[in-house]
């Protein structure tokens, strides 16, 4: 595979010391280190290994990876043969998709307890999915699920929830058959949500007594138990948010290979009058790879050329008896906001308006 016109690291060796010098004390070592990584990542910093033809004695260095999960040089291949093996553990039954989300204040905690906090949200998940499954009163069976942890939301802040990919039913508990769900129905979320809230507060609360949390900066005062314990009561009330609902069509369907769009949120193309849509010119006749997919094969450089950028979003739409038999137009959209782009406001560089004929506030 070719080396991309443009990657992170070019950006970052280009920009990186005066970005860490105009932002010095507001990035977190964390941040440092991934942007280290980065640079270093394939290059001589990090070592390598020597491969020499014994016909010709050419020789080649390829240098190591970083292996950072941020990097998108080391992780793109890791994916791709993690992926591989979940497809080849597939089961030939209906699957759900289980998302179990900690609530804002637990999420502060997380942000400065990444370890503790990720591993509970992981084991509580999981035992909570185990729990109620075997429970003859909903299925009565043991499961299997496959679950990875995602730590920021679409608004690009942290938002720690945790995705599970869950068969569809499960083992008897002596091993004999195999028990299916409900059609279309996996397991109550309102029961799940009670008890991956109970369970996950009564872990937090024993790893805080443990003296396994740590607080620092505006949640020092965490660190006393009874304001712990007071920031907690209002949580063991609330509602926790854990849905499921039926995955996405996997990777050999034919939405999927047609609509290849959906892989990515957003995509930036050279403007081409030819390339008109999304999918492609005709979706439903194309064995899939047109469209956007096909735009970017090329891999062509994008700088000091006319743009488009195409963003992918969903919509839901409640059926109405108006959409029979004809389906009227609903318009939908979709608006861009920086999150951390600009150092400040860039409208504090406005100019203010000149004053013509009478004005209230003249000058």
């Amino acid at each position: 595979m070719a080396r991309p016109h443009l990657e992170v690291a070019d950006v970052l060796n280009a920009y990186g010391d005066a970005y860490i010098a105009h932002h010095r004390g507001h990035l977190s070592r964390g941040q440092l280190k991934v942007m280290g990584a980065i640079r270093a990542c394939r290059t001589a910093a990090l070592g390598g290994h020597v491969a020499r033809c014994e016909g010709c004695y050419h020789v080649e260095i390829a240098y190591n990876s970083c292996r950072n999960r941020h990097c998108p040089k080391c992780q793109g291949q890791v994916a791709r043969a993690w992926l591989e093996q979940r497809q080849a553990d597939l089961l030939p039954v209906p699957y759900y998709h289980v998302v179990f989300t900690l609530p804002a204040p637990v999420a502060a905690v997380a942000f400065q307890n990444k370890a503790v906090v990720y591993d509970l949200l992981f084991r509580t998940a999981a035992d909570t999915l185990l729990t109620i499954a075997a429970d003859p009163r909903h299925l009565g069976a043991r499961i299997g699920l496959t679950a990875v942890l995602h730590t920021w939301g679409s608004a690009l802040t942290h938002h720690p929830h945790v995705h599970a990919v869950v068969p569809g039913g499960g083992l008897a508990p002596d091993g004999s058959r195999w028990i299916p769900c409900r059609p279309g129905f996996f397991l109550p979320v309102r029961v799940l949500s009670r008890l991956f809230r109970r369970l996950f507060l009564d872990r937090l609360a024993a790893a805080h007594g443990a003296g396994r949390l740590t607080f620092h900066g505006n949640f020092a005062p965490l660190a006393d138990p009874g304001a712990f314990k007071a920031t907690l009561a209002p949580l063991r009330r609330a509602e926790w948010v854990v849905y499921a609902k039926r995955p996405f069509a996997g990777p050999e369907a034919s939405i999927t290979k047609r609509a290849g769009f959906m892989s990515r949120h957003l995509w930036v193309t050279r403007h081409d009058p030819r390339e008109r849509y999304a999918a492609g010119e005709y979706p439903n006749q194309h064995a899939g790879g047109a469209g956007l997919p096909s735009y970017v094969q090329d891999d062509a450089p994008i700088e000091n050329t006319d743009l488009v950028v195409w963003y992918t979003f969903g919509s839901h739409h409640v059926v109405r008896p108006e959409d029979w038999p004809v389906m009227p137009v609903t318009t939908i959209g979709f608006m861009l906001k920086p999150s951390g782009f600009f150092d400040r406001n860039p409208a504090l560089d406005v100019p203010r308006p000149t004053a013509q004929g009478e004005c209230c506030h003249p000058g």
